[in-house]
């Protein structure tokens, strides 16, 4: 029996090591895209669905306004999502002819589920603009989001375009996990988009054309599943334009926002995200999820049954060791990018806790049932 987990556990501990020596080599092969000084000349139209999100949604169009890029180009559509806050107020209080509040109320039926699909495809049926930009009520851009958004577009045309996303924090242990755990996922993003390892995408930082959204028909097919607009739609398009999504590698169109404040809304946060996979025909990410998934789950097997048997708890110690080293090594340029070089210095001591949610948020996300926002959803 011993023979036979030791086998099997060195198998999976070299496939995962080659998975992240090639998102390592992914990352360092996505280029980092310089802007050019030439003048805009894509108008583009800004969704944000918003629930709630009274303190901050003002902060979010503060950004916007203050981006280096012609005022008469863009506009900003909220979406107001049923808010029993004065969400709708604050965006209101904007006099400017390019900021519009839209009320969900009454776009909606008992047999909504996709409520933010339902918010999105209501802002873009009214969007003007030739670049369609999804954001976060809660998310912060810096003043040259845009204009380096329209750069790529302008220069290689993309239907779709996926930039990253940072996670900030307060230095508490349930802030921090999360800025780790998600600067890997955004570079796993880019590396993947680098390699072809299956597409990967988020909301809160993902641009593409109105003409391309139109020919896929939005949401439309993907609006039974309450999560996975950005991933979802991401399918769509990459089935109808191969070869026409592009990663923005650059630190001038990070958009920054908040973690979960507890782990219960962390834990419910990531199954909602668990939830949309394998819902499109993406075998190679399947394969990577399942490889990654049996790799912790067995991490916990092995250290469990170590409790009671010192074999174990030695290849236990020697599985981690590897996992970590291979991750830190993965994770030290995609830091340097992020700057959070510093935060690796814990890395080591949050792997139970990592090893544990990815189990855990695994198993729910299959499940599919999660609460968010104040609603129940599956």
């Amino acid at each position: 029996m011993m023979l036979a987990v030791i086998v099997i556990s060195s198998i999976l501990s070299l496939l995962y090591a080659t998975l992240m020596l090639l998102y390592r080599k992914g990352w360092q092969e996505q280029r980092l895209f310089i802007c050019n000084d030439a003048q805009p000349q894509t108008h583009i139209s800004i969704i944000v669905p918003a629930r709630n999100e009274e303190d901050n949604i003002g902060k979010c169009i503060d950004a916007i306004l203050a981006q280096e890029y012609p005022n008469h180009l863009f506009e900003v559509i909220v979406i107001d999502d049923h808010s029993t806050d004065n969400t709708a107020g604050v965006v209101k209080n904007y006099k400017q002819s390019n900021i519009r509040c839209i009320q969900l109320a009454g776009h909606v039926t008992d047999e909504t589920i996709a409520y933010k699909k339902k918010a999105l495809s209501l802002g873009i049926a009214t969007a003007k603009g030739e670049l369609i930009i999804t954001t976060d009520a809660d998310c912060i851009a810096g003043k040259q989001w845009l204009k380096n958004i329209a750069a790529l577009y302008e220069r290689d045309k993309p239907v779709m375009i996926v930039a990253p996303v940072d996670f900030t924090n307060n230095g508490s242990i349930v802030q921090l996990f999360q800025s780790i755990d998600f600067m890997s996922m955004q570079g796993i993003t880019a590396a993947s988009h680098k390699l072809g390892l299956g597409n990967m995408s988020n909301g809160a930082n993902l641009a593409f054309t109105r003409t391309a959204y139109d020919a896929v028909d939005g949401y439309t097919g993907i609006d039974h599943l309450a999560s996975g607009d950005d991933y979802l739609l991401m399918m769509k398009m990459r089935y109808a334009y191969p070869t026409s999504i592009s990663y923005l590698k650059t630190e001038a169109a990070i958009v920054h926002t908040a973690p979960q404040p507890d782990w219960g809304s962390f834990l419910q946060q990531r199954i909602r995200w668990a939830s949309k996979s394998g819902k499109y025909d993406d075998k190679k990410l399947t394969a990577i999820l399942m490889l990654v998934y049996l790799y912790n789950v067995l991490l916990l097997v092995v250290g469990v049954v170590g409790i009671f048997n010192v074999n174990y708890l030695l290849l236990f110690a020697a599985m981690l060791l590897l996992k970590t080293e291979v991750e830190i090594y993965y994770l030290l340029p995609v830091a340097r990018f992020f700057n959070k070089r510093k935060d690796l210095l814990y890395f080591p001591l949050l792997q139970p806790l990592h090893i544990l949610y990815i189990v855990a948020a695994g198993m729910l996300g299959f499940v599919g049932v999660y609460k968010w926002k104040g609603r129940k959803l599956k």
